[in-house]
C-alpha cells in the first residue's frame, strides 16, 4: 500500500554504502546507536554485497587495516566523535567516508574542521537523515519512552527545550527521507488548563524552522515530483485521553494489551514450535512485516480474525495435498512431493499455528477478565458518550460501581474504568473519586495516576457549584453507526480522535482555530480548498493543475504525516491505516514510542515521583569512548627487535676501571664498628664520578674558604 517507510530507509542506507568509495573494497563501521537503526531495516548480507569486506563496531577492539577504506555510519554523539578522532589519530584505515545518521552539532563539526588529521584522511562528510525507526510500513517510532516524562513531568521544564530540538530534528529527518516539504498544522486545544498545552505550538515552529533551514541549504529539496504536496500534523497525547485506556478488540491492539509480548526494537511472542510441541520447548517468534498473515490481519476485529484464520488454514492445506493423509503414504511419488514442498509447508504451518495460538490466548484472557461486560460500559457509554441506540446513557455510575465491586475484574481494569468515568464526567467531586477508589480497593499509588491526569489537560475534580457541561469530544459525537453490526458494533464503536481529525483534514474542513497552520498566510488556502484539489506547481513541478480531478489509484498518493508527541496507541495506528485505504492517501503515524495501557498508566503515575527516580537519559553521565581506543598498540615482533638493537648500541658501559682503583678498606673498618650500619653503599654510578684521591687541592680549599666567608658576611662575629 503506497510508500513503505521501511523500504525508504533501507534504500537510503544501501545507496549510501553503494555510492561511497565506488568499485573499492571497504569496511563499514557502525556504533551501537547506528547499528540499531541499520539492523532494523537492512540485513548484514545486503550490506556485504556492496563491496564490503566486513561490518565492524567502532566501540569494539578491531584489527587495524590501513590498506582498506572505511565507510563510517555514525550517530552524532560527542563520545562517538571521540571514537572517530581516536581512529583518525592512529590512521586506522586508509581513507574515511563519514555518514552521520542526523545533523552533527556545530561544536562537534568544529572539532573535525580544526583537526589536521581529519582534513587529511576524511574524504566525505554527509548527513543521511535516517534517525528514526520504521516499525511498520506506515508506523515510525523514535524508540524513546522517556519522551513522555520529559514533556509532561513538572520538574523537567529545563529539559524540554533541548528535547524539542531533538524531536524536531527527527521529524525533519522523516520529511527529508520521504522527500516532503509539507505544510505544517498543530493541535491548539480549546480552553486549555494545563501547562503543556503549548507543546504542539512550540514543536511545530521548531520543525518549521528546521525544514526551512534545510531547504535553504539544499537547493534540490524537495525533489521534483507530480505528487501533491504533503501535510504534517503535530499533536500530542492530551488530544485523546480515552485511546490509551479503552479496551480495543482488533488483533494487534488486543494482543499488545492482553498478552505478555517481548517488546524492544522488535516484537516477539513466546510460543511452542510445531516441531517441538511434544518436548514442550518454547521459542520466541518475531512478529513483524515479514509475516504476511500478520500484515493482512492485524487490524481485523478478533471475531472476524478467528473465522478468517480457520478458513485460510483449510485453504492452505488444500493447496498442499501431498501432506494430507493418503491411502499409500509410503509410495515413492508421495514421498518426493512431500520432500519438495516440505520447507514451504512447514514455514506456512508454523505461521498459521503462531497466529491461531495468539488469537486463542487473547480470547482466553478476554473471557477470564470478563472484558465483554467492561466493554459494554466503555464502548457503549463512557468513551462515545452515547449508548448503543445513540442516546445519552443512563445509570452509568451504578454500572461502573457494580463492575468495581466484582472480584473477577482485575485491578488494572478497575483503574481504567474509573479514569474513563472521570473523563466522561469531565471531573468528579473529590469525595466521589475516593468512594470509587474504595469500591475498587485500589492502592494509593493508583490514586496518583488519577490525579496526575490534570497534567495532560484532564479536569480531575469539580466543585459542587460547578455547572460546567460534560466535555465534548474534539470532533463531536458520532451520530450514525458505522462499521460492523451486532455484537461487534456494540463492543467496538469507539474511534480514536485521530481518525476524524484526518478525515476532516482531507475534506478541507478541519477547524483552523484548533489546528492552525504555522504559515497561515501561505498554507491556509490549502486547508480551505480541500486536500484533494491542491495545486503543487509552486513546489513540486511546473505542470498546470487547473484540470485536476479526484486522484485515481494510478496517480501518486499524497502523503500525510501525523506526529503524536508523548506516545501513540495501536488503535490510532489502525485508524491511520483505515484512512489511508479509504482516501487513497499515504498516512504515516510517527511518535516517540508505542503505548500499551499498562505502560501508559505507569508513565502517568510517574509524573508525581521524584525526577531523580525516572533515570532520564538526559540526566545520566555522558557516555565515554572506550579506554582501549586510546591505548597504544603493543609493538610487533620486528619493532621490538629493532628497539632492542638500538638499546644495545646506545647503552653506556659500566666504569670498571674506576671501580678497580677504589680503596674501600676504610669503609670495611667503619662497617665493622657499626658506623654505617643500616646505610648501604651508594650506587656505582655515583661512586664512579668521584676521583680516586679524595683530598682537595690548595686552590680549591682557598676558593671554598672565600665562598664561605661571602655566605657568612652578615653573620660574622665582631
Amino acid at each position: 500500500m503506497g510508500t513503505s517507510a521501511i523500504a525508504v530507509q533501507q534504500e537510503i542506507i544501501l545507496e549510501a554504502v553503494r555510492s561511497t568509495a565506488r568499485r573499492e573494497w571497504k569496511v563499514v563501521v557502525l556504533d551501537a546507536g547506528s547499528k540499531r537503526l541499520v539492523d532494523g531495516v537492512v540485513k548484514g548480507d545486503d550490506i556485504l554485497k556492496e563491496n564490503v569486506t566486513n561490518i565492524e563496531q567502532i566501540e569494539d577492539r578491531r584489527p587495524m587495516n590501513q590498506e582498506m577504506d572505511a565507510v563510517y555510519i555514525l550517530s552524532p554523539q560527542p563520545h562517538i566523535v571521540d571514537c572517530l578522532m581516536a581512529d583518525l589519530e592512529r590512521r586506522w584505515y586508509r581513507r574515511s567516508y563519514i555518514l552521520w545518521t542526523s545533523l552533527l552539532p556545530p561544536e562537534q563539526r568544529l572539532r573535525l574542521d580544526q583537526s589536521a588529521m581529519a582534513r587529511e584522511q576524511i574524504v566525505l562528510l554527509r548527513v543521511l537523515n535516517v534517525d528514526f525507526y520504521p516499525r511498520e510500513s506506515h508506523l515510525i517510532t523514535f524508540q524513546d519512552p522517556w519522551s513522555f516524562p520529559t514533556l509532561f513531568h513538572p520538574a523537567c521544564n529545563q529539559l524540554v527545550r533541548k528535547h524539542m530540538d531533538d524531536l524536531a530534528q527527527k521529524i525533519v529527518s522523516i520529511c527529508v527521507s520521504l522527500g516532503e516539504y509539507p505544510t505544517i498544522r498543530y493541535h491548539s486545544p480549546r480552553n486549555p488548563a494545563h501547562e503543556a498545552s503549548v507543546l504542539c505550538s512550540h514543536l511545530a515552529r521548531f520543525v518549521q524552522l528546521e525544514l526551512d533551514q534545510y531547504a535553504k541549504f539544499h537547493e534540490d529539496f524537495p525533489p521534483p515530483s507530480p505528487r501533491p504536496r504533503g501535510a504534517l500534523i503535530i499533536t500530542d497525547r492530551s488530544m485523546d485521553l480515552f485511546a490509551p485506556v479503552v479496551h480495543e478488540f482488533t488483533y494487534q491492539a488486543m494482543i499488545h494489551d492482553l498478552l505478555p509480548l517481548v517488546e524492544g526494537d522488535k516484537v516477539y511472542y513466546k510460543t511452542t514450535s510445531t516441531q517441538t510441541e511434544t518436548s514442550g520447548n518454547i521459542k520466541e517468534v518475531e512478529i513483524g512485516e515479514k509475516d504476511s498473515i500478520w500484515v493482512k490481519n492485524r487490524h481485523l476485529h478478533m471475531k472476524d480474525l478467528l473465522e478468517k484464520l480457520a478458513s485460510e488454514f483449510q485453504a492452505f492445506k488444500a493447496k498442499n495435498p501431498q501432506f494430507a493423509e493418503s491411502e499409500n503414504p509410503s509410495s515413492l511419488n508421495n514421498i518426493k512431493d512431500m520432500l519438495a514442498g516440505l520447507p514451504q509447508f512447514q514455514e506456512g504451518k508454523e505461521a498459521f499455528s503462531l497466529h491461531l495460538n495468539m488469537a486463542s490466548d487473547a480470547m482466553n484472557v478476554f473471557q477470564k477478565r470478563r472484558l465483554a461486560d467492561i466493554a459494554s460500559v466503555e464502548q457503549q457509554s463512557l468513551a462515545t458518550g452515547l449508548d448503543e441506540d445513540h442516546k445519552k446513557p443512563k445509570n452509568l455510575a451504578d454500572q461502573v460501581v457494580r463492575l468495581l465491586d466484582d472480584n473477577e475484574i482485575t485491578f488494572p481494569d478497575r483503574l481504567r474504568l474509573i479514569i474513563q468515568y472521570l473523563l466522561y464526567r469531565d471531573g468528579l467531586l473529590p469525595s466521589d473519586t475516593q468512594k470509587m477508589l474504595a469500591h475498587a480497593q485500589l492502592p494509593a499509588q493508583d490514586g496518583e495516576v488519577i490525579h496526575n491526569l490534570d497534567l495532560l489537560g484532564a479536569h480531575v475534580s469539580r466543585s459542587m457549584n460547578d455547572t460546567r457541561p460534560l466535555a465534548q469530544p474534539p470532533f463531536g459525537r458520532r451520530q450514525a453507526p458505522q462499521g460492523p453490526s451486532g455484537e461487534e458494533s456494540g463492543l467496538s464503536r469507539y474511534d480514536p480522535a485521530i481518525k476524524p481529525m484526518l478525515e476532516e483534514h482531507i475534506r478541507g474542513t478541519l477547524d483552523q482555530s484548533t489546528f492552525p497552520f504555522t504559515k497561515p498566510h501561505l498554507d491556509a488556502a490549502e486547508g480551505l480548498l480541500g486536500q484533494e484539489d491542491i495545486s503543487q506547481a509552486s513546489l513540486r513541478s511546473a505542470k498546470p493543475t487547473w484540470a485536476r480531478t479526484r486522484p485515481s489509484a494510478l496517480e501518486p498518493r499524497q502523503r500525510i504525516i501525523v506526529f503524536m508527541a508523548g506516545g501513540a496507541t495501536y488503535s490510532e495506528s489502525r485508524a491511520c491505516y483505515e484512512v489511508s485505504h479509504l482516501s487513497n492517501k499515504d498516512v504515516f503515524l510517527a511518535t516517540s514510542h508505542m503505548l500499551t495501557p499498562s505502560l501508559y498508566l505507569r508513565q502517568v503515575g510517574d509524573l508525581s515521583v521524584d525526577k531523580r527516580r525516572l533515570d532520564l537519559p538526559a540526566e545520566r553521565p555522558r557516555p565515554q569512548a572506550p579506554a582501549h581506543l586510546f591505548e597504544r598498540e603493543p609493538p610487533t615482533a620486528s619493532q621490538a627487535y629493532a628497539k632492542q638493537q638500538f638499546t644495545d648500541v646506545q647503552q653506556p658501559q659500566p666504569p670498571v676501571a674506576s671501580m678497580g682503583a677504589m680503596n674501600l678498606s676504610s669503609n670495611h673498618a667503619n662497617a665493622s664498628n657499626g658506623a654505617t650500619k643500616g646505610h648501604p653503599l651508594p650506587p656505582a654510578s655515583s661512586i664512579a664520578v668521584q676521583p680516586a684521591n679524595s683530598k682537595l687541592s690548595k686552590k680549591e680549599k682557598d676558593k671554598d674558604s672565600e665562598k664561605k666567608k661571602k655566605h657568612h658576611f652578615f653573620g660574622s662575629k665582631k
